[in-house]
C-alpha cells in the first residue's frame, strides 16, 4: 500500500467521509463520454473473439453432440442440475472471471487515463497481464468469486433463488472497490477484499444507488439488438473509477508513484 492512499484510508477508518450522489455520477458520465466508443469498440472485439476461441474449445473437448444436448433449455434449469454439477460450473466461472479481471482493470485504468487527457491504447487493456498485479488481482477476484457463486449456487439449489441474487449483490457492492485498490492503491489481494468492504460499508446505501442507476443505464444498451450494450458498460468502469477518485482520491504523489510501477 502506497503511503497517501494509506493515510487516507486511516483517515477515513476514524472520520468516514463525505460522498455526493451528484457529484459521482456527473463525474463518472463526463469521463465515460470520452471512453464510450473507443472502449466499447474493444470489449465488443474482445468479446467476439473470445467467444469464439471459447466455443472452438469446448467443441474440440467434448464434440459438437456433447455440446448441443447440454446446450437444450430443459438441460440449463439449475433444478435439474445435480450439486456436483453445478459446484463445477461455478469453479469455472470463478477461475474465467479471475482471468479477465486484468481486463477490467484495464477498462477502469482507461477511465483514469481519460480524466488526465493522457492517450489510451488496446495495450491498457491488457498491461496488468504483469506481476505485481496480474497475482493480486486473479486472488482477490477467484476469492469473491468462489465464495459468492458456491453460496448463491447453495441457495439456488435449494430454490431460493431471490436470496442468491441478494448475495450476488451484496457481495459485488462490497467489493467494487478492490480492483481500484489493487492497480491505484498497491494493495495486496486479501487487503484489497477488506478495505473494500471497510470503505463501503461507510456509504453503503448510497453506493449500492448509484450502481441500481448506473445498471438502468447499461441496459438501455440492450436497445438495437443488444449491440449498443458493449458501448453502454464502459460507464460502469468508469463509475467504479469516479466512486474511488471521490473516496480515496488521487494526490500528486500517489499519481507519480502510479505511473512509475506501471
Amino acid at each position: 500500500m502506497n503511503k497517501t492512499t494509506q493515510k487516507r484510508i486511516s483517515e477515513i477508518k476514524q472520520d468516514g467521509y463525505n460522498l455526493d450522489f451528484g457529484n459521482v455520477f456527473n463525474h463518472a458520465f463526463e469521463n465515460y463520454k470520452k471512453i464510450a466508443l473507443y472502449g466499447g469498440l474493444i470489449i465488443f472485439v474482445f468479446f467476439v473473439l473470445l467467444s469464439i476461441l471459447g466455443f472452438g474449445i469446448v467443441m474440440a473437448m467434448f464434440g459438437a453432440p456433447a455440446v448441443l444436448d447440454f446446450l437444450k433449455p430443459e438441460n440449463l434449469k439449475l433444478e435439474e442440475m445435480a450439486l456436483p454439477t453445478l459446484l463445477i460450473i461455478t469453479g469455472i466461472s470463478a477461475l474465467t472471471s479471475s482471468l479477465f479481471s486484468p481486463f477490467t482493470a484495464g477498462l477502469i485504468k482507461m477511465a483514469y487515463c481519460a480524466e488526465r487527457d493522457e492517450e489510451f491504447h488496446v495495450s491498457t487493456m491488457f498491461e496488468f497481464y504483469k506481476a505485481p498485479y496480474f497475482k493480486e488481482l486473479f486472488i482477490a477476484t477467484f476469492l469473491v468469486s468462489m465464495t459468492s457463486s458456491i453460496i448463491s449456487t447453495i441457495i439456488n439449489f435449494a430454490q431460493i433463488p431471490a436470496l442468491g441474487f441478494i448475495v450476488t449483490v451484496t457481495v459485488t457492492l462490497f467489493t467494487i472497490l478492490m480492483i481500484p485498490l489493487i492497480i491505484f492503491g498497491n494493495l495486496k489481494a486479501v487487503e484489497a477484499i477488506e478495505t473494500s468492504i471497510l470503505l463501503v460499508s461507510k456509504q453503503p446505501l448510497m453506493l449500492l444507488g448509484l450502481i441500481v442507476i448506473a445498471s438502468i443505464g447499461v441496459m438501455v444498451g440492450l436497445i438495437g439488438c443488444c449491440i449498443g450494450l458493449f458501448f453502454t458498460l464502459p460507464f460502469m468502469y468508469s463509475l467504479y473509477y469516479a466512486i474511488y477518485s471521490e473516496i480515496v482520491g488521487f494526490e500528486n504523489e500517489s499519481e507519480i508513484e502510479f505511473q512509475e510501477r506501471i
